[in-house]
């Protein structure tokens, strides 16, 4: 399935262009075992002119079958390419940029190239209840690592510690995995995923 890139994305989005739309699917909680509850989800990534992704996810346990059963949880979010603070660039709060967009060509993107050939990125995830995640990672073609730099948690927050993720594109559908190190315990399955693009 090709990768359609829209002509209205910034340049610095352009790596993360495979991402933009809506998803849905089915997953399962903890390591996907016989006992693992089952949840649909439906993602959604979205650009607005800045340089940087809209990021949403609505979970749901459900059936085995994919029947919606109750309200599981909400994630929001940012996701953009990592890079050094461009004199153009906006914040805090309202400032405006001087220049939208700062990088304005797929040259001065592939500038940002690492060393391993593909894209630093950071993506900030809210969660209901007091945490925030801020991930740091890298984007290389269709395939996404992500871990913790930091967790922040409300005083009305569980324990929670650190986690990663990875993301991949295969035959077209969005496969995930969310590892969590929570309740002192170290890094361990948490959930995983198999989306396909509705739009």
């Amino acid at each position: 399935m090709p990768i359609e890139i829209p002509t209205d994305l910034t340049p610095e989005l352009v790596p993360l262009s495979w991402l933009i739309g809506e998803w849905e699917g089915r997953g399962r909680l903890g390591s996907g075992d016989e006992d693992s509850e089952h949840f649909v989800q439906h993602v959604s990534f979205t650009h607005n002119g800045l340089p940087y992704l809209q990021y949403r996810a609505e979970t749901w346990i459900s059936d085995d079958a994919g029947a919606k059963l109750r309200p599981l949880t909400v994630e929001t979010g940012f996701w953009a390419l990592e890079r050094k603070l461009e004199e153009g660039d906006g914040g805090p709060g309202l400032v405006p940029a001087d220049i939208v967009p700062v990088l304005k060509t797929a040259d001065e993107v592939e500038e940002r190239r690492n060393k391993d050939g593909g894209f630093d990125i950071s993506v900030s995830i809210a969660h209901p209840g007091g945490i925030t995640e801020l991930y740091y990672g890298q984007i290389k073609g269709p395939q996404i690592q992500l871990s913790t730099d930091m967790v922040m948690r409300g005083s009305h927050s569980k324990e929670y510690t650190a986690a990663t993720r990875i993301f991949g594109l295969v035959d077209g559908n969005l496969l995930w995995r969310w590892d969590v190190a929570a309740n002192g315990k170290t890094l361990e399955a948490h959930a995983s995923a198999f989306l396909h693009k509705v739009s």
